[in-house]
């Protein structure tokens, strides 16, 4: 090897290790990894949607008064299955806080439905409503669960693309933008309220602005990546 061949060796491995060192590689790896994590949540959330409508048709065989409250986990259920957020809407914070605005609303819907069932104790009886209670608490663990994975995945993401020296690549290469992070639903900690001297209304519009017309065996809208 000529001096001139050596030289132009040195330099491409000389910027080879410098586009490492910058993040050339990091940046993606850890963006992708905060991205399937977010596929994995979606999942979830689609594992607890695909319960409810049977969920609600067995409530509502042995709970014939409990129109309200079923009306509102069905349009709470439209609402947030309606909302598609893809991979590329994990940086636009608003499209995001809309998502989890909408699943924390038939989250709440859902906590409802359980505080009403409790004045029916043939219901619990039945060993199909305890077999779907015990899927939809599953499902709810394991959302938080990866709730959890995709938000530690993000901070990995977002701290990397902010700290030197991998900030150059993000910057300049990728033109990188923070992800969005769940976060605790307003008053989370407190016990859902039901007034059970309003359960006998006519169906009202959820709160929210549901989709008045889905029907409890609607299929869910696909989750976006």
């Amino acid at each position: 090897m000529d001096i001139r061949s050596f030289g132009r060796f040195a330099l491409i491995a000389l910027a080879s290790l410098g586009l490492a060192s910058c993040g050339i590689n990091t940046v993606p790896t850890k963006e992708e990894a905060a991205k399937a994590q977010w596929g994995v949540v979606q999942s979830a959330y689609q594992r607890r949607a695909d319960l409810i409508p049977n969920l609600v048709q067995t409530v509502k065989a042995a709970a014939t008064s409990e129109n309200q409250i079923l009306t509102n986990v069905i349009e709470a259920r439209a609402k947030a299955t309606a909302i598609n957020v893809t991979t590329q809407d994990l940086s636009n914070p608003e499209t995001f806080n809309k998502f989890q605005a909408a699943q924390n609303q038939l989250t709440q819907a859902l906590g409802q439905l359980r505080t009403v069932v409790e004045k029916y104790p043939e219901l619990q009886s039945q060993q199909r409503f305890a077999d779907l209670m015990t899927a939809l608490e599953g499902s709810e663990n394991r959302i938080n669960v990866e709730r959890d994975r995709y938000n530690q995945a993000a901070q990995d993401y977002n701290t990397t693309i902010r700290t030197f020296p991998s900030i150059m690549a993000a910057k300049i290469v990728y033109g990188s933008k923070p992800l969005s992070y769940f976060t605790a639903a307003p008053n989370a900690d407190t016990a859902p309220s039901v007034d059970f001297g309003n359960m006998g209304a006519s169906p009202g519009a959820a709160p929210g602005g549901a989709n008045d017309n889905a029907a409890p065996g609607a299929a869910p809208a696909a989750a976006g990546q």
